[in-house]
């Protein structure tokens, strides 16, 4: 089982490993420019995060589907699955081309900022947005593959797409001189050219394996968007949708309040969360592990399998943050040096390193339980945890900021301070609430 599972998440670490890589080449580009570009490149991509993440069921519903649909041996369901993903998320991505100018109207009420760093911030919106079809359908090809047990094929697309991304943005912005609109137009090229290499390696698998797809082609569209097909799809997915939500709003508002602080402590909140992008990313590896098997023995109805799998997916996770916890204590400061050259910003930073440490241990729990409930499909858990998390979050942010404003007096530091307690409390309470579940919700299905 660990080479199973070994097998499935390595490719899944390598293609997650990417995906920050992607923000982290990024950032480091505007960083050597202004901490002002520091700021700008997080309200931007902030505002895609807010988008994006709130569509991330296109990803985990469709892995869960057709994770079941593979250990049933239910072929056409879960081919019918990937036509169905596709379908909405080519829908989504066009309302979101048509309502472009409302959405950016609508971010400037959410972040805080300097006209200058507003300006570029949207500069990067108005250019990076024509990438939702590909960032999107790209969504649904990823679920699909990683449901079919399959994580080295993302893994092969995130590579490719991350290197355009790479290659694109150093062009345009140390080059031709584009600026941010640069970073931006490098992204949305290499979001295409991904989109493209994923059609191609779809072909290719149907070709190699049609003896497994027996619907005809006339059919494919009008089986797949079913009325009582479409129902489940959905029932599964607007729980993610509302979980997601939540999760957006954590971290919108995360970046919303650090430019409230000043523009100094935006700049330092966005380096400090490279590292919870770092770890979560490399987590979600044996996340997505989780959604393959779980969802694999759960249609399978292999229940020692399954138990087997999750036991041996947290242990990992507790390695895991042994692990990074170390790494992070040690080489903090050298990581720091990677995105910025500033100086008095990295000194800054140093006053809540605290936090970087604090990251593996109270978040490894929610990222592992995302993935085996998703392979379950159980979103109502999911969503339910999500909900206390999040009030929780809030609750506390607000309550200990009007506290310590009545009684101390609220300084720079310690406002940020509680706005990091708060983040680190909403992620223990994330896992510890999925994990109180898994015996009611997970394990029954494979009976």
């Amino acid at each position: 089982m660990n080479r199973r599972i070994l097998g499935l998440a390595l490719p899944n670490i390598i293609t997650n490993i990417t995906v920050p890589l992607l923000g982290m080449v990024d950032m480091a580009i505007v960083g050597h420019l202004s901490s002002t570009h520091i700021g700008a490149i997080t309200i931007g991509t902030s505002i895609f995060n807010l988008i994006y993440w709130n569509f991330g069921f296109l990803r985990m519903g469709t892995s869960g589907f057709t994770a079941q649909a593979f250990g049933a041996q239910r072929w056409d369901e879960a081919l019918k699955t990937l036509i169905r993903a596709c379908v909405i998320a080519l829908s989504i991505a066009l309302i979101l081309i048509g309502l472009q100018w409302p959405i950016s109207r609508l971010a400037l009420l959410v972040f805080e900022g300097s006209p200058e760093v507003l300006r570029l911030a949207l500069t990067y919106f108005f250019v990076r947005i024509w990438a939702a079809p590909a960032t999107l359908g790209l969504y649904a090809i990823k679920g699909w593959f990683i449901g079919m047990q399959d994580s080295k094929t993302p893994m092969w697309i995130a590579i490719i797409l991350n290197l355009v991304n790479i290659a694109g943005s150093l062009l345009f912005v140390l080059v031709l001189h584009w600026d941010i609109a640069g970073v931006a137009l490098g992204t949305v090229i290499a979001n295409y050219s991904g989109l493209a290499l994923g059609i191609f390696f779809l072909r290719r698998k149907f070709r190699a394996e049609s003896g497994k797809w027996k619907l005809e082609k006339g059919r494919l569209l009008a089986e797949a968007l079913r009325w009582d097909d479409m129902k489940r799809f959905f029932k599964v997915n607007g729980d993610i949708f509302l979980r997601t939500v939540c999760l957006s709003a954590v971290f919108t508002f995360i970046t919303a309040a650090s430019g409230r602080i000043s523009d100094e402590v935006l700049a330092i909140d966005a380096l400090l969360l490279q590292f919870f992008t770092l770890f979560s990313y490399i987590m979600d590896g044996f996340a997505y592990a989780g959604e393959s098997l779980v969802g694999r023995y759960i249609g399978a109805r292999e229940p020692h399998n399954l138990r087997l799998s999750v036991r041996l997916i947290l242990l990992w996770g507790l390695i895991l943050t042994v692990f990074f916890t170390l790494i992070y204590a040690l080489f903090s400061q050298q990581f720091l040096h990677i995105f910025t050259s500033d100086t008095a910003l990295i000194d800054a930073a140093g006053d809540y390193l605290v936090w970087v440490l604090a990251i593996p241990v109270c978040g490894f729990a929610a990222f592992l339980f995302d993935g085996i409930f998703v392979g379950a499909t159980a979103s109502r858990t999911m969503r339910n945890a999500m909900f206390i998390a999040t009030g929780a979050f809030f609750a506390l942010y607000f309550g200990l900021k009007a506290l310590t404003n009545a009684t101390d007096g609220l300084t720079t530091e310690r406002w940020n301070n509680i706005l990091w307690l708060a983040f680190m409390v909403y992620l223990l309470l994330r896992g510890l609430l999925q994990g109180l579940r898994v015996r009611k919700d997970i394990y029954p299905q494979a009976i």
